[in-house]
């Protein structure tokens, strides 16, 4: 009797964890995972993928450079943190970046949108000569003293800043996600890959005819 009792509440058990449920019903995340669920959520628009990408980037790489006064040179950390920045974008090759300028409350506005642009373009253009396409950077807009961190009219380095955001995606793969998007994503490293071994190739040819 035991023994029966024992299979009976097994079998409902099974049962319980097999049934059915209706068309619409959110997917259970114990079998699915979050992966699925945000895939779907994507495809559906319920999700902007675009936004996805920006949080990660947010989260996984600095996102602010700081500037002297009056001044849109890079000193050694902001090229420290464009590094960064370089190689978190090769990875995502078709993704595209606005860089945004801002400055302190000190001097004219009009000056201080000048400087803002000006200081967003040195970081474009430090991004540019460290391998990143200028059709995937943008820095035509500069808040110049408008939108500062620190609250204060006086000079305030965590003001002077330009900030890197991810804008959108490159026109011709707007509409690549799919399921080639990893293919399109993983694409310069593969072709790397394929470059190194031909080299390797080619430099034991030279080796063994020498």
């Amino acid at each position: 009797m035991l023994k029966q009792s024992a299979l009976i509440l097994s079998l409902a058990a099974v049962t319980g964890a097999c049934a059915y449920k209706e068309a619409g019903e959110p997917l259970d995340t114990r079998y699915f995972g979050s992966a699925t669920h945000e895939n779907a959520a994507i495809i559906s628009g319920d999700l902007s993928y675009t936004v996805q990408l920006a949080n990660r980037f947010a989260s996984e790489v600095p996102s602010t450079i700081t500037f002297d006064f009056d001044s849109a040179r890079l000193d050694e950390s902001a090229r420290l943190v464009l590094d960064q920045q370089a190689g978190w974008i090769k990875q995502f090759p078709e993704v595209r970046f606005k860089v945004f300028g801002h400055t302190d409350a000190v001097g004219s506005e009009r000056y201080n949108k000048s400087l803002g642009l000006r200081r967003a373009r040195a970081a474009v253009n430090y991004l540019v000569r460290h391998g990143i396409s200028r059709k995937r950077l943008e820095a035509v807009v500069s808040f110049g003293e408008t939108q500062p961190l620190v609250l204060t009219d006086q000079r305030e380095r965590r003001n002077r800043r330009t900030v890197t955001e991810v804008s959108g995606f490159v026109q011709s793969r707007v509409n690549s996600l799919d399921g080639r998007y990893a293919e399109i994503i993983y694409r310069d490293y593969v072709e790397s890959a394929v470059a190194e071994r031909t080299l390797t190739h080619e430099s034991a040819i030279e080796a063994s005819l020498d």
